[in-house]
């Protein structure tokens, strides 16, 4: 009895100060991710006041959290949209990818990890918060703007590579021969092909064999199977993450619609549980050490991440402005950072303390390069020119006068953008 009355206790306590920390992070414009990081820190080994009778009841909340944060990522997308971002986006996937893994593959080398830890750093350092990014254009009301659809496009590229390296990672991890690694790609590739079909030719079958009107059957029936799926995908070494992210992609229409709605509370709870339990396993005494590294790689990586969105964009002929708002809203890091380095944390545990300061870096910056980019690298862009400003400022101006309007996008304008207002160029 003493032991469930501790649970109750902590596990309470747990909950309602997620509650207040979020609130918090609301009202000053926050992503709460730092801060759950920064609880679960506060809380763990090495901290002010561990929590020892939640610890494993945490642990299994933090396993549903990263397959609901999954799930939820596969009912955003249809297979047709997926399909359509592979023909259309791969050049700048294949940029993304180069670009992002490669800092955090070559520092995991530098610092002596090994290619499994090589492989997880990587990831760590090449996929962006999808959710993080959605909250900040949305806050900065860019939500119509023209680069948004190349934004959204490289995250689902990112989303989607995921059902292959997360085999790849786990078979790694587990010390898995080349075979056996090959063998759960196969079956990664061959899981995401058959879904992609049966989404794309049955789907309205499979959608219609889970809907009800009852909004309760309706969650069990959709938690139950996906929490069943990601078992099975976990025993074939394929990842719990991506058996959810499939049944997502499976489900479209009005059930995916309703599934949304009844599950987002649960994956707001129980990603904040994973984000606590995450920092929970990070001794703060590890963290210190690493936080050179750590920023060394979130500058580097910020940079390629402005470039990546920038080669996007211009992809898309979107103009400059465009271009570098692309580039600035891609650079936070958060959840799936953090789901690589938990998958990694038990065979190579000095990535742990590293993706936290990591991960807390950029979460925090995310937002203010979104915001920022663009207009410090017009400051930039001006400063250059300065001189040819002021000597020709005037045929500038009478040129822009007397030319013909231009389709938006095309170039840059020669007015400054009024703040507030933003612009689809």
């Amino acid at each position: 009895m003493h032991d469930t009355t501790a649970l109750l206790v902590e596990l309470g306590a747990v909950i309602l100060g997620l509650g207040l920390i979020g609130r918090v992070a609301g009202r000053i414009g926050l992503s709460p991710i730092p801060l759950y990081l920064l609880a679960g820190l506060a809380f763990g080994h090495g901290g002010l006041i561990p929590l020892k009778a939640s610890e494993e009841f945490t642990m299994v909340g933090a396993e549903i959290g990263v397959i609901l944060l999954l799930l939820l990522l596969g009912l955003e997308y249809s297979a047709s949209e997926l399909v359509t971002s592979l023909k259309t986006q791969y050049p700048s996937g294949a940029v993304d990818f180069v670009l992002n893994a490669t800092p955090g593959a070559v520092a995991a080398l530098i610092l002596g990890w090994g290619p499994a830890g090589a492989v997880a750093l990587a990831g760590v350092t090449w996929i962006s918060s999808s959710g993080v990014i959605a909250k900040v254009m949305t806050d900065l009301g860019r939500l119509g703007n023209r680069e948004t659809p190349v934004i959204l496009g490289v995250l689902v590229m990112e989303d989607l590579a995921m059902a292959v390296y997360l085999p790849l990672l786990t078979a790694l991890l587990a010390g898995v021969s080349l075979a056996g690694g090959s063998l759960a790609l196969v079956i990664a590739l061959g899981a995401v092909g058959l879904v992609l079909y049966l989404a794309l030719r049955h789907g309205r079958l499979i959608s219609r064999a889970v809907s009800s009107d009852n909004p309760e059957m309706l969650l069990l029936v959709v938690l139950g199977l996906t929490v069943l799926v990601a078992g099975v995908a976990q025993q074939l070494q394929v990842s719990a993450a991506v058996g959810a992210f499939l049944v997502g992609i499976a489900l479209s229409g009005e059930v995916a619609e309703g599934a949304r709605k009844l599950l987002t509370p649960l994956r707001d709870l129980f990603a904040a549980v994973f984000f606590v339990f995450f920092g929970l396993s990070t001794n703060p005494a590890d963290i210190p050490p690493v936080l050179l590294p750590a920023a060394v790689l979130a500058v580097v990586t910020m940079c390629t991440k402005v470039l990546t969105g920038w080669y996007a964009a211009r992809r898309a002929g979107i103009g400059s402005r465009g271009r570098w708002r692309a580039g600035g809203t891609l650079v936070a890091r958060g959840e799936f950072s953090i789901v690589i380095a938990g998958l990694a944390v038990a065979t190579e545990p000095r990535i742990g303390p590293l993706a936290t300061a990591y991960v807390l870096i950029l979460v925090i910056i995310g937002p203010l390069t979104a915001r920022w980019t663009q207009p410090l690298a017009e400051k930039i862009q001006a400063m250059r020119d300065g001189g040819k400003v002021d000597q020709g400022g005037a045929a500038v101006r009478e040129v822009a006068k007397s030319a013909p309007e231009r389709r938006l996008g095309d170039h840059d304008d020669l007015t400054p953008e009024p703040a507030g207002e933003p612009r689809g160029d």
